[in-house]
């Protein structure tokens, strides 16, 4: 904010306002603060004052004298604070009153409540168990995802079912114990067969819980969890009837003598390796891949002798040839009554376990790619950070066109100036488009346009889009972008922003480091260790050991109208491309910013 003397006598009418207030002149410099916004400010004072009002509130003075309209609720960031701004006019005074209200708990708890619907949902979308809601008399109200997997109904065939139409008969008594349960004590949980589309049952196990009303304490609905628990039921009823009955064991059984012979097989056994009932037993190294049998005799043996069991993942080969089998084997010691040694080897399927760990890691991928665009909704606001760089472009050819515009008597290179300022407001107004698009269509696709790019082209396009700006502060850009550099495979525009971000950043820091003087900043690109490297120097202030550890955090900035989600935000992008971006001080004063991608 411009320096300004600042009025002592505050007017009446300002003095009397409770929120935090003050005037502003045409040219947004305070001219009187109020009580309440000094003691906002704390011991800083009015110099506080640039970092308390929103970044563009110059424009939006102006935007209110100009439009005679107030602008209400504007965000600004105050340390941990958010206010919330509001402009009032007075044209005839040439000046505007701006309050502001500390929302920090309104914005906050939003944003909270936000975060907490997306988890909600993502955790409903996702979960195995079949979330649903009942009314009263048992018919469904809505369900989750998960009624297709496990009953083969989408959510919208369930909606107005009645429960009992897919329990077994048998079960059918247990609603009416369940509905009273609820009832009296609000919640039940119960085991059940239900039938699924297909026409066979499984077994369910359901959690309920009553929703009340608020005045009555009637129930007005019922939120239930279940989950498919066929295959625990079925192993507990094959437990009770079938304890130490080896020949029903559904795992593998083998009986091996000291020589590492088979001497039995279970039926299970048979069944998986493809033995018939008649047929000899195998030698215990078919059945195995070298490398498992090799495991087996070096440590099994011994390891069960001296511990009473050894255990191991391994898989197993059918004698008839076909697909291994993956299996979790146990072998354990025996002692026979008369004292002599066996062992048995129980050998479980993990078909289902190795499926289900193909299905986590693609769950896992699917989470990731929801966790970034969860980063990137979070950081939804680096999106007009972003383009404020072209949009600061187009207004200023705007406000030079009019310039020119306005000496076009006098002034015969006007007409192609103008002209010159539409082709770039053209330019940049597209760029900034592009970059919207692609931002949306990563946000709601998740996928980038990747695509092999020549970086010196790319560079050489970043350098153009902020040439004016350039030569408007009187900095150089040197470039040194040899021809024939590898191919990186990136995004086309969002590598450009980055560039152009590492760019308008490097002349910000000479003009501040060296105001109304030309100077330079350097461009490189080369290749080497598998990686094309981009490096912007520049010949500003540099930065501190503290200032380098916090330069790519997200909202932290040294300028008073910057949001701090520029480099966070091409660092993220780089790193997307599998590349990294850091700075490093150089010799003599100024910053080197290095980006790093790797070659296609």
């Amino acid at each position: 904010m411009p320096t300004h003397s600042v009025s002592s006598s505050v007017s009446p009418l300002l003095a009397l306002d409770p929120q935090p207030s003050l005037l502003l002149d045409v040219q947004a410099r305070p001219l009187e603060l109020n009580a309440a916004l000094l003691a906002l400010l704390g011991e800083s004072g009015p110099q506080a004052l640039a970092g308390c009002l929103p970044a563009n509130h110059v424009q939006l003075v102006r935007a209110c004298l100009e439009q005679r309209r107030a602008i209400e609720e504007v965000e600004a960031q105050f340390g941990e604070r958010v206010l919330l701004w509001n402009f009032v006019p007075d044209p005839q005074e040439g000046r505007v009153l701006a309050r502001c209200r500390d929302a920090s708990a309104q914005i906050l708890g939003e944003r909270e409540a936000a975060r907490a619907r997306r988890l909600y949902r993502l955790i409903t979308e996702n979960t195995t168990d079949l979330i649903s809601r009942h009314d009263p008399d048992g018919r469904f109200l809505d369900a989750s995802p998960a009624s297709w997997t496990l009953l083969g109904y989408w959510p919208a065939e369930l909606r107005g079912k009645p429960v009992r139409t897919l329990v077994h008969a048998r079960e059918r008594m247990q609603l009416r114990c369940a509905r009273e349960a609820l009832e009296q004590h609000g919640y039940h949980t119960m085991s059940y067969r239900v039938r699924h589309r297909a026409g066979h049952y499984l077994w369910f196990e359901t959690a309920s819980r009553a929703i009340r009303d608020t005045y009555t304490g009637a129930v007005v609905e019922v939120i239930s969890v279940s989950r498919d628990v066929t295959a625990r039921v079925r192993a507990e009823e094959n437990n009770r009837r079938l304890a130490g009955v080896v020949e029903a064991n559904t795992d593998l059984v083998l009986f091996i003598d000291p020589a590492g012979q088979i001497t039995y097989l279970n039926p299970a056994a048979r069944r998986t390796l493809g033995i018939g009932e008649r047929q000899p037993m195998p030698p215990l190294a078919g059945l195995f891949a070298r490398d498992d049998l090799a495991r087996l005799q070096a440590e099994g043996w011994n390891t069960a002798e001296r511990q009473g069991a050894w255990s191991a993942d391994a898989r197993l080969q059918p004698t008839g040839g076909g697909a291994s089998v993956p299996v979790s084997l146990v072998l354990l010691a025996h002692s026979a009554i008369g004292g002599e040694r066996y062992y048995s080897l129980v050998a479980r399927d993990m078909t289902e376990r190795e499926l289900r760990e193909a299905q986590q890691h693609r769950h896992q991928d699917e989470l990731a790619h929801t966790a970034r665009l969860v980063s990137l909704g979070e950081l939804a606001s680096g999106l007009a950070h972003e383009i404020n760089q072209p949009l600061a472009a187009v207004v200023n050819y705007a406000s030079a066109s009019q310039r020119y515009l306005q000496s076009l008597e006098h002034n015969p290179q006007a007409a192609l100036r103008v002209a010159q300022g539409l082709e770039r407001i053209t330019e940049h107004a597209q760029h900034a488009s592009e970059v919207i698009k692609r931002l949306r269509a990563f946000l709601r696709k998740g996928q980038r346009r990747m695509q092999a790019l020549d970086v010196a082209e790319v560079a050489r396009g970043a350098v153009r889009l902020c040439g004016w700006e350039a030569s408007a502060g009187q900095v150089t850009i040197e470039t040194q972008l040899p021809d024939g550099l590898p191919p990186v495979y990136a995004d086309r525009v969002l590598l450009e922003q980055v560039l152009l971000n590492l760019l308008r950043n490097a002349i910000d820091a000479n003009r501040e480091a060296h105001p109304g003087q030309p100077t330079a900043i350097v461009l490189i690109a080369h290749a080497g260790n598998g990686q094309v490297t981009i490096e912007v120097r520049d010949c500003g202030p540099g930065l501190s050991d503290a200032e380098l550890e916090r330069v790519f955090t997200p909202f932290y900035t040294s300028k008073p109208e910057g949001l701090g989600l520029g480099l966070s935000m091409s660092r993220g992008i780089v790193e997307g491309f599998g590349g990294s971006l850091d700075a490093q001080r150089m010799n003599g004063g100024g910053l080197s910013m290095r980006c790093r991608l790797p070659i296609q």
